[in-house]
C-alpha cells in the first residue's frame, strides 16, 4: 500500500508514488542479480539489454508506435529539450530556423526556447491562449511561416488542466510542412494516447507521473522526422541519446506502462466525479473562489482554484500545516516567488494569479479525503483572507 507523510496528498500532478509492482520489477536491476551495462556484449549486459528492449516494446505498443521510434531519456525535461533542439538543428540544414510554441507551456519548453533563441540563434513565436487556457489552431496557423521547423504545443496544461486540440494543431503544422511535438506527460496517466490520432511527430512522456520511478522519461520520434542528436559520448539509443541507459528506471517505466491499461479508464471516470464534487464543495464554502482553466474540458484529476484576497504561498503553508499537500502550480517552479506564467497568460490579474492553488488527485484519493480537504481548504482560505494577505 502507498503511504504519505501529509494526511491528505493532493499533488499527484507533481509526482506519484511508485506502484509496489513497479518497485518489485526494478529490484533485480538494483542488486547483483542484473546489474550489467546494456552496452556490454557479455551475458550480464545482454540481460539488461533484453529488459530495456522489453520496456521499449511495451511503451511503443501503448501509444501505437514502433519500438524503434522510442528513445529513453532522464525524464520529461530532457525529452522536451531533445525534441526542440534536435528538430531545430536538423531544420536549419534545410533552411528552417523557426519554432512556434505557446505561452502556457511547461518551463521545460519555454526555457529551452529561450536557450534556442538566445544561444543558438533560432527564431521563436509564442502564441497566446484564451481565458480558459485554450490555444486556437488558427492562431498557430497565423504564426507559422515557410521557415517554421517545429510546432510544440502541450497535450494538456500541467497547471490548469485544459486539454488542447492537438490533433487540429498538428494538422495545421503538417499542412505548412512543419513537424509537430506535444508534451503528453500529464495526459498519459489520464487518457489513452495514440500518436497517429494526435498527429504527433514527437511526443514526450515521463514515468513518475504514472506511478513509475523518477529520473526516466521517453521521447517518441516518428520515423522520417529530421533529427540531429545533441547529446554526445556514446552510441546508446541508436545514437540518438548518448549515455548509459538507466536500466532499473526503464524497467520500472515499462512495468508502470504495462499496468496502466488496467486502471486508467475507470480511474479517469472516478476522478472526474471526485474532482467536480471537490470544486463544488470548496466554491460553496469560499465566496469568490474561482476555477482556473476550462470547467469540463480538463484533466480528470486537476483542480486549480484562485482565492482572491489570500496569498498562494500563505495558503500552501497553511494547508501543509493542516495536513493537506497541494502546490501553487508546476513543481519545477517551486521556490519561485513569481506568479504563475500560465495564469497570467489566461489574463488573470496579478493578485488573483498569486492566490491560486493547484490540487491534483490520484489513485489513492478518496471521497472521504476530499470531503475533509474541502473543509480544511475553506478554513485556511478564509483565515488567510482575514489576515489581510494578498489583497486584490
Amino acid at each position: 500500500m502507498f503511504s504519505f507523510s501529509p494526511a491528505i496528498y493532493l499533488d499527484y500532478a507533481a509526482t506519484t508514488p511508485v506502484d509496489p509492482a513497479v518497485r518489485e520489477a526494478m529490484l533485480p536491476f538494483l542488486s547483483d542479480e542484473n546489474f550489467g551495462n546494456a552496452s556490454s556484449v557479455h551475458a550480464f549486459g545482454q540481460a539488461a539489454r533484453r529488459a530495456i528492449d522489453g520496456a521499449r516494446d511495451t511503451l511503443a505498443q501503448a501509444i501505437g508506435a514502433q519500438a524503434g521510434e522510442i528513445y529513453f531519456t532522464s525524464g520529461g525535461t530532457e525529452a522536451d529539450n531533445t525534441a526542440l533542439v534536435g528538430v531545430l538543428l536538423a531544420g536549419r540544414k534545410r533552411g528552417r530556423d523557426h519554432l512556434v510554441t505557446t505561452a502556457i507551456e511547461h518551463h521545460a519548453i519555454l526555457d529551452c526556447t529561450r536557450f534556442a533563441q538566445n544561444a543558438l540563434g533560432f527564431r521563436v513565436t509564442v502564441v497566446p491562449c484564451d481565458a480558459e487556457g485554450f490555444v486556437d489552431p488558427e492562431a498557430v496557423r497565423e504564426a507559422i511561416t515557410d521557415k517554421t521547423a517545429l510546432v510544440s504545443v502541450m497535450h494538456a496544461n500541467n497547471e490548469v488542466g485544459t486539454i488542447q486540440p492537438v490533433a487540429d494543431i498538428a494538422a495545421v503544422a503538417r499542412a505548412a510542412g512543419a513537424y509537430f511535438h506535444t508534451d503528453a506527460v500529464q495526459t498519459f496517466g489520464q487518457m489513452p494516447l495514440a500518436v497517429d490520432a494526435l498527429g504527433a511527430d514527437l511526443l514526450t512522456l515521463s514515468a513518475h507521473k504514472i506511478y513509475g520511478p523518477k529520473g526516466v522519461g521517453a521521447l517518441y520520434v516518428r520515423t522520417g522526422t529530421p533529427f540531429t542528436p545533441w547529446l554526445h559520448g556514446g552510441q546508446q539509443e541508436r545514437e540518438k541519446r548518448a549515455g548509459t541507459e538507466n536500466a532499473p528506471g526503464i524497467v520500472g517505466f515499462g512495468k508502470a506502462v504495462e499496468l496502466l491499461a488496467g486502471w486508467r479508464d475507470g480511474e479517469a471516470e472516478r476522478l472526474t466525479r471526485l474532482r467536480d464534487n471537490f470544486i463544488t464543495a470548496i466554491c460553496a464554502r469560499v465566496p469568490d473562489a474561482r476555477l482556473n482553466g476550462h470547467p469540463t474540458h480538463r484533466l480528470p484529476n486537476n483542480v486549480n482554484l484562485s482565492f482572491p484576497g489570500a496569498d498562494g504561498e500563505a495558503l500552501l503553508l497553511g494547508l501543509d500545516m493542516a495536513g493537506v499537500a497541494a502546490s501553487s502550480g508546476s513543481a519545477c517552479a517551486s521556490g519561485s516567488i513569481e506568479p504563475s506564467h500560465v495564469l497570467l497568460a489566461l489574463g488573470l490579474p496579478l493578485a488573483v494569479a498569486k492566490s491560486a492553488v493547484r490540487f491534483s488527485l490520484g489513485r489513492q484519493t478518496t471521497a472521504d479525503e476530499l470531503a475533509r480537504a474541502a473543509g480544511i481548504v475553506a478554513d485556511v482560505a478564509m483565515s488567510a483572507r482575514g489576515s489581510g494577505g494578498g489583497g486584490v
